[in-house]
């Protein structure tokens, strides 16, 4: 992972993965790992701002190895009483459309780590912005134990149906470690917008024209 810690010196790297507290120890391995580079790198931290699960793992990482960690949270979670006790900034939505959009707001990449409906969310609508070029900010999954292979295969599947552009699928960076995740980030230099949309194909003569948009 070469000059990895120069490189994202000052950055914001906002993590999406599990609340949950029982899911298998190569989980939170990785999540240690990840956090522990991202604190040593001199990058800011980035989540959902709770002390459970794998993200409360990763917050851990990150200040136990120096860093600093951004929490953003709902109200509602914040009365559960989840919060993380030691993070530098912790930020109260009061919604999770609110939560996501400082989340997005402040990362300079992204990256996604095993999860459930919550972390889909929050990585299909980044994914979402990106394929509409409302950003372009690096956006990795980290494929732990293949644990997101499935999900691959359904992407896939969505683009030999037509469903999305071939060319969409990479958008998504898919790694195996986290120090492929940050190396991507560090090393992330945006390429030219390609349009979501598929034509009919009466229509694919006329390339990047899409009907009825000026």
């Amino acid at each position: 992972m070469t000059d990895v810690i120069n490189d994202l010196q000052g950055k914001s790297i906002a993590v999406y993965c599990a609340s949950s507290s029982a899911v298998s120890e190569v989980y939170f391995e990785a999540a240690r790992k990840l956090g522990g580079l991202i604190g040593r790198s001199g990058a800011t931290l980035v989540y959902g701002g709770t002390n459970i699960g794998l993200m409360g793992e990763v917050a851990d990482a990150v200040i136990n190895a120096g860093g600093k960690a951004c929490g953003v949270i709902t109200v509602l979670l914040n009365q559960v009483g989840i919060a993380h006790p030691k993070l530098d900034e912790l930020i109260v939505t009061d919604g999770m459309r609110e939560r996501k959009a400082a989340m997005e707001q402040r990362a300079d990449g992204f990256i996604t780590l095993p999860g459930g409906y919550g972390t889909l969310e929050e990585i299909f609508e980044i994914l979402t912005l990106k394929q509409l070029g409302i950003l372009q900010k690096p956006v990795v999954l980290l494929n732990t134990n293949n644990y997101y292979s499935p999900l691959l295969e359904l992407l896939q599947n969505a683009a030999d149906q037509h469903f999305m552009k071939p060319a969409n699928l990479s958008l998504l960076k898919v790694v195996n470690t986290p120090e492929e995740a940050l190396d991507y980030i560090a090393n992330y230099v945006a390429g030219p917008y390609e349009p979501k949309w598929v034509l009919p194909r009466a229509s694919q003569s006329k390339a990047g024209e899409v009907p009825g948009l000026e």
